[in-house]
């Protein structure tokens, strides 16, 4: 099977709303015209403010910073919980700044992997290509946070709404094993599956294999996090 990157087309480039609604609706066609017209910027910028707008302006409502503050050791001496206090005021600005950063500087390591691997293994597309399809995967996190903040907001919490342990509360999530399941999250798998279908669509090769060696990956971080974290919480 041929690794060439799909070649360029005559079609027109879809609009920046027209593939935001396509990753979502029909991926596969939406990465098929996106590696013809590369175009990163438009996409990762609004990815990247849709991020910031999200998260930060539910850490800038007083029932985000309380989530927020429930996440602190219970055992903090009061004085540097009244720090915290403090500076829980200014969590909406501090995680809009996170977003802002944090989110183009993932997506630019991610392609440079993937762009790395696959052409090592004799892909010949360019970087460009891999972080169109990179950051167009990056719309179905924004989904994500179009679903679940409501949802934090409701319940007044910081941890995500669509993981394993919300949906199966009756685990200890304490324990390693509801901590393992608070790291697999819904949308996260969808993310995985869309990628791995842009990646595929890029280098002409089949989606399964793509998808099980990111799932792979996926496991072992929730494995090896899980496990730091139990540890570290004593459990």
């Amino acid at each position: 099977m041929t690794n060439t990157a799909a070649s360029s087309g005559a079609t027109a480039p879809l609009s920046l709303p027209a593939r935001v609604i396509g990753i979502v609706t029909s991926p596969k066609a939406t990465f098929e015209a996106v590696v013809r017209h590369p175009k990163w910027f438009g996409m990762l910028a609004f990815v990247t403010l849709a991020m910031a707008a999200l998260i930060g302006g539910f850490l800038s409502t007083p029932v985000g910073q309380a989530a927020w503050l429930e996440t602190l050791p219970p055992e903090m001496p009061d004085a540097q919980y009244e720090s915290m206090l403090r500076f829980s005021k200014f969590l909406g600005i501090v995680g809009v700044g996170q977003m802002l950063i944090m989110v183009p500087l993932i997506t630019l390591i991610l392609s440079g992997i993937f762009y790395a691997l696959f052409n090592a293994m004799g892909g010949d597309s360019t970087f460009k290509q891999v972080l169109t399809v990179t950051a167009h995967a990056s719309v179905i996190s924004v989904l994500g946070q179009v679903f679940t903040v409501p949802l934090n907001y409701a319940r007044g919490k910081m941890t995500s709404a669509t993981n394993l342990t919300s949906l199966l509360p009756m685990v200890d999530e304490k324990s390693f094993v509801g901590r393992l399941m608070a790291m697999v999250d819904l949308f996260v798998i969808w993310w995985v599956l869309v990628l791995a279908m842009g990646l595929a669509v890029l280098y002409r090769r089949r989606t399964q294999p793509i998808a099980l060696t990111l799932f792979g990956v996926y496991a072992a971080i929730a494995l090896v996090a899980a496990a730091v974290m139990s540890r570290l919480g004593g459990a």
